[in-house]
């Protein structure tokens, strides 16, 4: 009984002597994981900014990004920037995991690491062309679509053929008329469930079907309202508010 006591009463005493020590050593590897979190999350929040120079389709592209350019081919990477496909109008390019298609002359920018959240801090610049109008490429509800940047515009426009063709319903209670240049136009006014405009996404966003009008899509306030707009000379920067 006396032998037990005495090895638990040394046990105890080692405990108390070890566990200081075990406390500094916890702590100093809790401070040491902090600061490589810190570091890394503050590597991660670096921002990417990829612009396409110029377009060499169906096989290249010219990518501006940390202050260099390169033609890029299809399927190579450039910082971690995939090149996806090359079209006449732009280039689908893999950032954060994401698809994102740039046309040409714009730019991407997102914060690095972050996959689908980037959205929440993301902005483009767009140049205008000889006549000052700021053209974009995007979807609506997943379609491909071209569209002119509208300020005067209340709410993006569409044509009924691009409406039929992005299967957006229209109803009948929600129809209105107006006289344009070509005469009186039946109007349509519709939700769109989800608009990309060089990868800026917002949902349930307000719209107009034109039943006369043909081309490409007005980019109107109903989703310019929702980014702070910059005008620069010749370009235009749109960053996404909520």
């Amino acid at each position: 009984m006396a032998i037990g006591f005495i090895k638990r009463s040394w046990q105890v005493l080692w405990l108390r002597l070890l566990r200081p020590n075990h406390y500094r050593i916890a702590a100093g590897l809790f401070i040491l994981g902090t600061a490589l979190g810190t570091t890394l999350s503050s590597a991660q929040a670096q921002e990417i900014n990829v612009g396409v120079a110029g377009l060499f389709p169906p096989n290249k592209v010219l990518l501006s990004m940390d202050g260099q350019t390169k033609v890029v081919a299809v399927g190579s990477s450039l910082n971690g920037v995939k090149v996806i496909s090359v079209e006449e109008s732009g280039a689908t390019l893999e950032i954060n995991g994401r698809k994102e298609f740039v046309s040409m002359g714009s730019h991407y920018a997102a914060i690095a690491g972050r996959g689908s959240d980037s959205a929440n801090a993301k902005s483009i610049t767009l140049s205008a062309d000889a006549r000052g109008h700021f053209f974009a490429t995007g979807t609506i509800n997943g379609g491909y679509m071209q569209f002119l940047v509208d300020t005067g515009a209340s709410s993006i426009a569409l044509g009924i053929e691009d409406a039929r063709r992005l299967g957006i319903k229209l109803d009948p209670s929600r129809v209105g008329y107006s006289n344009t240049a070509n005469g009186v136009t039946a109007v349509y006014k519709v939700t769109l469930t989800e608009v990309n405009v060089e990868g800026i996404v917002l949902y349930g966003i307000e719209a107009v079907v034109l039943e006369n009008m043909h081309g490409m899509a007005l980019l109107g306030m109903s989703f310019l309202n929702r980014m702070d707009m910059k005008r620069d000379g010749q370009t235009m920067t749109l960053t996404k508010r909520y």
